[in-house]
């Protein structure tokens, strides 16, 4: 678990020579998806909480302690499969929206990550919770559970999102680069058949 903060360093790490060709409409696009996405699984936990018996407490903050020793079996293979569902919808938007393999993985994560941070704000703004960052959550189900403080998968989001609006910036930049580079060889050519 401790080991995710190497997906943000490691992916900027192979894409800080030629970025990922991800334009400003293609992220934008992400993000709207990710935060949309995000208020349709906040409302899912909300209920799924409601549903287990852990109710909204006083000041709108939900009561919440890990809840996997009072879930019912089916609810848990259900949830489970939510989680599946919702890695997979991540990775069909990202091979929707990019030709190749390095700006769909640029695409999934940052997808990822807005969703892994608006889900939580649009928990706090709902219900209160988390309470602080230091609160622990259940990240992940599968393939076992994931426990972990709240600013952890903050601070690994947070990183993501930065690395790909970087490695974007750093595509967009050679691309304009390279136009330019064309624009001068082809003046330079013409300049010597004339």
């Amino acid at each position: 678990m401790n080991l995710l903060i190497l997906v943000p360093l490691l992916s900027f790490y192979f894409w800080r020579r030629t970025g990922v060709a991800l334009g400003r409409s293609a992220l934008a696009a992400a993000g709207l998806f990710g935060i949309a996405f995000e208020f349709v699984e906040a409302a899912v936990v909300v209920y799924l909480h409601t549903a287990i018996g852990l109710p909204t407490g006083n000041d709108g903050m939900l009561e919440y302690a890990p809840p996997l020793k009072g879930l019912p079996h089916n609810l848990l293979v259900i949830e489970m499969f939510r989680e599946a569902a919702t890695i997979a919808m991540l990775a069909s938007l990202a091979l929707l929206g990019a030709r190749r393999a390095r700006e769909r993985r640029a695409m999934f994560l940052y997808t990822f990550a807005i969703w892994d941070l608006a889900y939580y704000a649009g928990l706090w703004a709902t219900v209160r919770w988390p309470p602080s960052l230091l609160a622990d959550d259940i990240l992940f189900l599968i393939p076992v559970p994931w426990v972990s403080d709240m600013w952890y998968p903050v601070l690994v989001s947070g990183l993501t999102i930065l690395a790909v609006v970087i490695a974007s910036g750093i595509a967009h930049r050679d691309r304009k680069v390279n136009a330019a580079a064309l624009d001068i060889d082809t003046l330079g050519s013409r300049s010597l058949h004339a």
